[in-house]
């Protein structure tokens, strides 16, 4: 028998994975996708018009980008977060996370587009959300 026995280890931290962020990540993504897929076999025209720009076809190679984007710096800011202020990093992520899907409704009001359009690209804002928020903070314990 050994005199240094390990003991147990029973952490309070709350600590994720990176393959949970990683699903978190790809999730979100994915969910993006199969919005857009959904409307465009529903008829949806992605056809987006800014006052003073040109007309832009939102595609599926769009959607995957800034859907990566703004997911990998969801991730990015919450381990900022978790480095520099571990004690509240999940409460103040969740609320950046909330506030950041509420502004990114701004630009679908002041954009031309069809209603179904809209629709479609609102429900991929809250997709991102959802599964960002579901995933990426660690789980109370």
């Amino acid at each position: 028998m050994s005199a240094t026995a390990e003991p147990s280890v029973t952490t309070a931290t709350t600590t994720s994975s990176p393959r949970r962020r990683a699903l978190g990540v790809a999730a979100s993504v994915l969910a993006c996708l199969a919005i857009w897929g959904i409307g465009e076999a529903g008829g949806v025209d992605y056809t987006i018009e800014s006052p003073g720009q040109p007309a832009l076809v939102i595609g599926p190679g769009e959607i995957f980008g800034i859907a990566l984007g703004a997911a990998l710096l969801g991730w990015a800011a919450l381990a900022l977060l978790e480095r520099f202020v571990p004690r509240t990093a999940r409460l103040i992520w969740i609320s950046l996370a909330v506030l950041v899907t509420l502004l990114s409704f701004g630009p679908l009001f002041g954009t031309e587009a069809t209603a179904g359009a809209k629709v479609a690209l609102g429900a991929m804002h809250v997709a991102v959300a959802v599964a960002l928020i579901a995933l990426l903070p660690a789980r109370r314990r």
